[in-house]
């Protein structure tokens, strides 16, 4: 993420590094999601001014529109259109047609080994992640990732928005594993 020297007034720039197959993503890596289109009206983009760019997104908000983007890619709107073709077919065919699942799975051998080339540990069971996610104990480091993030000024503003992420934030790794049957 890239960020312009007029930063909040301008949105930044999201490039993913490692080669994705999205439909939102463009061949280079550049994602395309309407919180990073500057902000006003393009008549020719079929956004809301409101979805696009204002300086009240953090990287917080920016994040989780990215993921969600990411599980639900924007087929109207594809920045890949061939990615998109591959994504719908497999989508309508309900899983039959293979090659995009096919070409997902490629990209993410490649990028787990070269997780691993930098002594990233990627889970690839929901076991394994619910074993790297337990709480840790007190004889562990007192500095928590997640803390420092949630001290920053990205708050919501409305009581719907805090209680959507309260519900969310309260799930755990024993949840998961409930809800896929696997406890």
């Amino acid at each position: 993420m890239k960020f312009p020297v007029d930063y909040p007034y301008s949105p930044p720039r999201l490039r993913f590094l490692t080669p994705i197959l999205h439909p939102n993503v463009y061949t280079d890596g550049e994602l395309c999601i309407s919180i990073l289109h500057p902000p006003g009206e393009d008549p020719h983009s079929g956004e809301r001014p409101e979805e696009r760019w204002n300086p009240t997104q953090s990287v917080r908000t920016i994040l989780l529109s990215v993921i969600s983007l990411l599980n639900e890619p924007n087929t109207f709107s594809a920045a890949n259109v061939d990615a998109s073709v591959l994504y719908r077919r497999w989508r309508d065919s309900r899983g039959k047609d293979k090659q995009y699942i096919d070409q997902i799975t490629k990209q993410i051998d490649n990028s787990r080994r070269e997780a691993e080339l930098d002594g990233v540990r990627v889970p690839t069971t929901l076991e394994e992640y619910c074993q790297l996610c337990k709480p840790k104990t007190q004889s562990q480091s007192s500095y928590d990732v997640e803390d420092d993030l949630l001290t920053t000024d990205d708050y919501y503003q409305d009581s719907s928005a805090d209680e959507l992420e309260s519900t969310a934030s309260e799930q755990t790794c024993s949840d998961i594993e409930e809800d896929s049957g696997t406890a």
